[in-house]
């Protein structure tokens, strides 16, 4: 199929201004700009913000490139050079036709340089040049940093303490810059939590962990390895001449109206340092609602319940990484009012929430959790805050705050919400100070969401292993849903994360269990009875919505199969 139809019978900007996109003095003001810089009407209206690319190009009939399953061997094809200049990918060739992705495919004289150099012909289609660059990026690299592996291969047969010196020397020239700076934002864009700089034998390797999994971006020579990873130390505030021991630092970064925190931890490894960054976007959290969660209806009402009490304690419970200390903020975001009181102390803060009152652990310095902890009850406090119990000193004051006119609020790292009960009493709290403090406990764990751009049901096959996890005969059609993979997603099915939960409240009927020391097991199973949802049922009827998939929940939740 032709990529580019015949001329249209009338103008673009007729065409614009019948479907009511753009008025006369919109188009007027574009062709005045065509007439200064010669560009093409269309791209002049996309930059003014005047019309959206993909109209343009359903009224030139442009056909719209997918640049992912890409094949790295016809990229090679075209020399680097020409892909830049003319921002022209290779996506496939069949018999003596070569399609390619272009940010200008009505660009002529870019098509005849292909065309002579291909000795084929050229089908162009569109795509945007912003995906263009991603996957030049990718593939390519970062152009400005070919100068420093040119300088680096002059490096052959001289003493690794002369290479060591030249790379020290290119720290802060603009190709190293550029490059620290472009795994940062590229990381920041595609909403990444984490980025690994991983030193290999042969090259280092960076990985960004998106929605939860790590996800390999690129590839760079060793030859740089020190000067990206001395940037990386200078930006962060450490000491680049120290490679021995471990170090952490902090980078803050603004992109637009966002301010983005970066805890940088450093791992010395038998090929180098290794870097990992955590990334914490500053603002994201002070509007964050407990509806953003993902409660369900019973475990919103549930909790929300526990948060309106004046004092007990409400636990939230799951392995690193499951958003508890997000869920926590959530909380804190609902019940932060003028007239409350709240003290929080944390290891770290990870985000400054407005109104509130925040202190940091600092072990070296005495300031431990039980420490912080018992100079917040003198400070007439309505809520309290503990990042995490992580011993019985911490454990017993926490509980005594609970039971004398506090509401306090904590982390314990057990797998379900009955868990959480038995590890105080596995801590040495009496159980009828478990029973009388404790409001409710919540389970977490993070499921990736279904991309919606390329969300699909399908029908579960009668003998797939699924059934037996979700319950269902082999003979009963059951539907669910998984993404396809886009350009969206990065080809994964999956974008973002969401919450599963089981919230456990803490009721009359299982206060006599909790008494007589009662095994996680049957204070699960007398929850159940009264009505709590499990970690695998609350999954379960998320992945039926297509909120995610059965593999994702059957991943995080199958400790509560078992």
């Amino acid at each position: 199929m032709a990529a580019v139809t015949k001329t249209p019978k009338k103008l673009l900007g007729e065409q614009l201004i019948e479907r009511g996109i753009i008025t006369k003095d919109q188009l007027w003001e574009a062709l005045r700009v065509q007439s200064r810089t010669g560009e093409l009407l269309g791209n002049i209206l996309v930059k003014l913000g005047m019309a959206s690319e993909e109209v343009i190009n359903e009224i030139l009939g442009i056909q719209q490139a997918r640049l992912d399953n890409l094949d790295p061997a016809l990229l090679k094809t075209i020399p680097e050079q020409l892909v830049r200049r003319h921002k022209a990918i290779p996506i496939r060739r069949e018999g003596n036709c070569l399609t390619v992705a272009m940010a200008d495919p009505m660009n002529v004289l870019a098509i005849d340089d292909l065309r002579l150099l291909m000795g084929c012909e050229i089908e162009p289609v569109h795509a945007s040049e912003k995906d263009i660059d991603a996957v030049i990026q990718k593939y390519f690299g970062i152009p400005e940093v070919d100068k420093i592996f040119e300088e680096f291969e002059l490096l052959a047969g001289e003493q690794e303490s002369e290479a060591v010196k030249l790379e020290e020397e290119v720290i802060d020239e603009a190709p190293i810059v550029r490059l620290v700076n472009s795994i940062f934002f590229q990381a920041i864009e595609q909403n990444a939590s984490d980025i690994h700089i991983e030193p290999q034998e042969h090259q280092v390797r960076v990985r960004y962990r998106i929605d939860g999994m790590l996800r390999e971006v690129m590839t760079l020579p060793r030859k740089i390895r020190s000067a990206v990873i001395s940037r990386v130390k200078i930006m962060s505030d450490m000491d680049i001449a120290e490679k021995r021991i471990p170090q952490d630092g902090r980078i803050q970064l603004r992109l637009g109206n966002r301010e983005i925190d970066l805890r940088v931890s450093t791992l010395p490894t038998v090929y180098g340092e290794k870097i990992v960054t955590r990334l914490l976007d500053k603002g994201s959290m002070r509007s964050y609602k407990i509806e953003n969660i993902g409660f369900e209806p019973v475990n919103f009402n549930r909790f929300t319940n526990a948060l309106k009490s004046s004092y007990g304690m409400i636990l939230i419970t799951g392995p690193t990484g499951s958003g508890k200390t997000t869920t926590l903020y959530a909380a804190l975001n609902e019940i932060n009012t003028v007239d409350k009181n709240i003290i929080t102390v944390e290891d770290p803060v990870e985000y400054m929430l407005e109104g509130i009152n925040q202190t940091q652990v600092n072990t070296k310095a005495g300031m431990t959790f039980a420490a912080g902890l018992r100079a917040i009850l003198r400070q007439d406090p309505d809520i309290i805050m503990v990042g995490e119990i992580r011993d019985s000193e911490t454990a017993e004051i926490a509980v005594k705050a609970a039971t004398t006119g506090h509401l306090v609020l904590s982390t314990l790292h057990t797998n379900d919400a009955a868990g959480a009960i038995t590890r105080l009493v596995d801590m040495e709290i009496e159980p009828f100070l478990v029973a009388s403090s404790v409001l409710a406990a919540v389970a977490q764990r993070l499921a990736r969401r279904i991309c919606p751009d390329c969300c699909q049901p399908y029908e579960l096959a009668p003998d797939a292993p699924e059934r037996v996890f979700i319950g269902v005969a082999h003979d009963k059609p059951v539907t669910l849903f998984r993404g396809a993979g886009c350009d969206n997603c990065g080809n994964t099915g999956y974008k973002g994360r969401l919450a599963i939960h089981e919230v456990l409240p803490v009721t009359t009927g299982l206060r006599p269990l909790i008494l007589r020391n009662a095994p996680a097991d049957e204070i699960k199973q007398k929850a159940i009875a009264e009505g709590m949802v499990t970690l695998k049922m609350d999954g379960i009827q998320k992945a039926m919505k297509g909120l995610t998939t059965i593999e994702e929940v059957m991943r995080v939740a199958y400790v509560d199969e078992t």
